[in-house]
């Protein structure tokens, strides 16, 4: 079974910067692609970032494009984000996602592996 184990969460001021990391028990290289979620309390979850292993492509949601970026290490199995420009709404709980497959959908978060979640807040 995948491991996905994510850090570098925590308490930030509007306007900082947090790089969360996401290590992976098996070889990420091989994976269809991999996402960081979000869900806020009261919220549904959202995706974030995702990437493509096939050719690298990343895409972002509009409300972090230009603030955030998603890459990943192969020889260290992990992947990040890192997070610039923080404002008060990315306030929420960020979780990692792995498609092993393409039955995987780094979109709606449909049959990924998930990891247990770090939680992020921005003050103001």
């Amino acid at each position: 079974q995948v491991q996905l184990v994510e850090s570098g969460g925590g308490s930030v001021q509007a306007g900082g910067s947090l790089r969360l990391s996401c290590a992976a028990s098996g070889y990420i290289s091989s994976w269809y692609c991999m996402a960081w979620f979000r869900q806020a309390p009261g919220k549904e979850r959202e995706w974030v970032a995702r990437i493509y292993s096939r050719d690298g492509s990343t895409y972002y949601r509009t409300s972090v494009k230009g603030r955030f970026t998603i890459s990943r290490d192969d020889a260290k199995n992990t992947l990040y984000l890192q997070m610039n420009s923080l404002s008060p709404e990315d306030t929420a709980m960020y979780s990692c996602a792995a498609g092993r497959s393409v039955r995987g959908s780094c979109i709606t978060g449909a049959s990924l592996d998930w990891g247990q979640g770090t939680q992020v807040t921005v003050s103001s």
